[in-house]
């Protein structure tokens, strides 16, 4: 009889009468109302249990995003994110003059580029998608493979690749002793006119610490105004927390563990090959491994996934429902301790059209109104 219900209550949530399971271990049902007002309690505790994987760790369930915490050796001032919107827009970091860090992350697009993968120097093509950076200042590590430990350490990286900037440490900084412009913004922000790549480095990261999501509906709702989320958004919250799993990995008020799994994306001896984390580590168990990206304004921030795979959020849900790619090793693989092995979090789900669609739209209430950061009305001479 209950198996009755809940297909029946699927067909009746544009009404507000659905009826779902709570998809953990117990067989409680759930009525729209009865979601909305546990999830719009303000109180978590209140919340259904989610359904969580038996090897997951340091979980951190769902929540509004804190104040960002910066650095002890990084302190905040205007003045240093002010030099460091200036580095950040200025295309003179690049050898050709052309290639600012705004050209990957632009404000105008949701802070990402837009692209599958990203376009550099002479127009080459990297592997992988731009992350968009807009609350990277809850990132444990950066870059899909976590190759930096911090902003400021990140910030390094995209100026000395022959794909991105293709410039050196040391010619930047001497060309931007030049630049007589830049000696007031770095004396503001550090109390000296000396330039060096680590004040270059730490004003970037200041800037990149500001971009920060404004609160979306979800964070509005789960505060306490449940009129901030449709019925179908409701579903797809709890959904996301239960049957669909999502939880596993993008929790926390992140939306992301901050950590590394196997998605079965790694096209192992094939081309487009990436080896992910292992690139970094060498452990085998790492191949194939990508960081856990933020769902927060996930709806303006495509393509997805590491190789900018998926130009559609759709395409992304059905592929998670159908199991995500699993292959299994032949014979001549089994003794290659490099086959990668897809993450066993990732299940078969068997969401129905409407639960897929209810998904996606509670996706689009943790999507905010992003601010567009004006570039500088002209940079330094």
């Amino acid at each position: 009889m209950k198996r009755i219900i809940g297909v029946l209550a699927i067909g009746l949530v544009s009404f507000g009468f659905i009826s779902l399971r709570n998809h953990t271990t117990t067989d409680t049902y759930y009525s729209i109302s009865e979601l909305k007002a546990l999830y719009g309690s303000g109180n978590k505790a209140l919340w259904p249990k989610p359904t969580l994987d038996s090897t997951i760790t340091n979980f951190e369930d769902l929540g509004v995003l804190p104040q960002v915490v910066f650095p002890e050796d990084n302190h905040f001032s205007e003045a240093k994110r002010e030099l460091g919107k200036v580095l950040f827009f200025d295309p003179r970091l690049s050898a050709s003059g052309q290639i600012s860090c705004a050209s990957c992350h632009d404000p105008e697009l949701g802070w990402g580029d837009g692209r599958k993968v990203a376009h550099g120097h002479d127009r080459a093509t990297g592997q992988r998608n731009s992350k968009p950076i807009i609350n990277s200042a809850y990132a444990k590590v950066l870059f899909w493979d976590g190759r930096a430990t911090s902003l400021e350490d990140q910030a390094r990286f995209p100026i000395v690749d022959e794909k991105e900037m293709n410039h050196s440490i040391k010619t930047v900084v001497k060309q931007l002793k030049k630049i007589k412009g830049y000696r007031k913004l770095f004396a503001d922000a550090f109390g000296s006119e000396e330039i060096n790549i680590d004040k270059v480095t730490k004003a970037i990261a200041t800037f990149e610490r500001t971009v920060v999501s404004r609160k979306s509906r979800f964070d509005k709702f789960i505060l306490g105004d449940t009129t901030q989320l449709s019925n179908q958004e409701v579903l797809g919250l709890h959904l996301f927390r239960t049957k669909a799993r999502c939880i596993n990995c993008h929790n926390s008020s992140y939306f992301s563990d901050n950590q590394f799994h196997n998605a079965g994306l790694t096209y192992y001896k094939r081309e487009y090959e990436d080896l992910g984390l292992y690139r970094i580590t060498k452990k085998p168990e790492d191949v194939g491994k990508f960081r856990t990206p933020t769902l927060r304004e996930i709806m303006k921030t495509g393509p997805y996934m590491h190789n900018g795979l998926f130009p559609e959020m759709r395409g992304v849900l059905n592929m998670y429902n159908a199991g995500m790619p699993n292959l299994k090793p032949k014979e001549s693989d089994k003794k290659d301790n490099l086959f990668p092995v897809t993450s066993p979090i990732l299940q078969k789900l068997n969401l129905t059209t409407t639960e897929l669609d209810a998904l996606e739209a509670f996706l689009g209430s943790i999507t905010s109104v992003i601010y567009r950061e004006p570039a500088p009305k002209e940079l330094p001479k």
